[in-house]
């Protein structure tokens, strides 16, 4: 099992990506997958992720990014509308199985 804590978009100069929901959900996942081949995962092996959206009104726009990302038996999610603790939209945290 592989837990990856939340994950915030936030590129690799520190700084948190510039645009709406798209791009800010596009870097939290990125974010994600990078933190999983760590660990010599890749998102196929995810099978549980938690969602904070800041805005339930943007929960179409970030379905839509989140949709390619796992285009094939998606994990179960739990999306929830959250402030958060910096200025984002949204914060991923997921667990991944990869048997040895």
């Amino acid at each position: 099992m592989v837990y990856v804590s939340g994950q915030v978009p936030v590129g690799s100069d520190g700084m948190v990506v510039s645009g709406g929901i798209a791009e800010q959900t596009e870097q939290v996942l990125s974010n994600v997958k990078a933190a999983l081949a760590l660990a010599g995962c890749t998102m196929g092996d995810v099978v549980k992720t938690t969602v904070w959206l800041e805005d339930a009104r943007d929960f179409g726009a970030f379905n839509a990014v989140y949709a390619r990302h796992f285009p094939k038996d998606p994990p179960a999610r739990t999306t929830v509308e959250s402030r958060l603790m910096i200025d984002i939209k949204i914060e991923v945290e997921a667990v991944a199985y990869r048997p040895v």
